[in-house]
């Protein structure tokens, strides 16, 4: 369930974690953050496109095409823009209130790149 905002729909890290975890996620979790804040650490199972990349023209990998998207950042603030964004694109798309701060408040696990405990950058 999401609620839909002044700034669009969004989601809570909870949601966020049960809707792109498990053995059937229904939706893709999509870290917009730059390459060094994914790095240090990111949601487990989460697909990395920066928003500077979408903001060009990139697209979401081929995995992540044609399925829902959770969309999360370090605060809220670019997921909310790439969630637009990729909204316009055609894509349904929402964004994590709080973003990976809030996700790694709920307890929810972060790695780093070898997959080891990870950090908010």
């Amino acid at each position: 369930m999401f609620r839909f905002r002044r700034n669009g729909p969004r989601v809570t890290a909870d949601e966020a974690h049960s809707r792109t975890s498990g053995d059937r996620p229904d939706a893709v979790l999509l870290d917009v953050r730059e390459q060094p804040e994914w790095t240090s650490g990111h949601a487990p199972g989460a697909v990395h496109v920066p928003l500077t990349k979408l903001v060009a023209g990139a697209t979401v990998p081929a995995g992540a095409q044609g399925r829902p998207l959770v969309v999360i950042c370090r605060s809220g603030h670019r997921s909310r823009q790439a969630a637009k964004l990729l909204t316009k694109r055609g894509a349904h798309a929402v964004d994590v209130e709080g973003g990976m701060n809030a996700w790694a408040a709920a307890g929810h696990p972060v790695v780093d790149e070898r997959g080891n405990s990870g950090r908010i950058a």
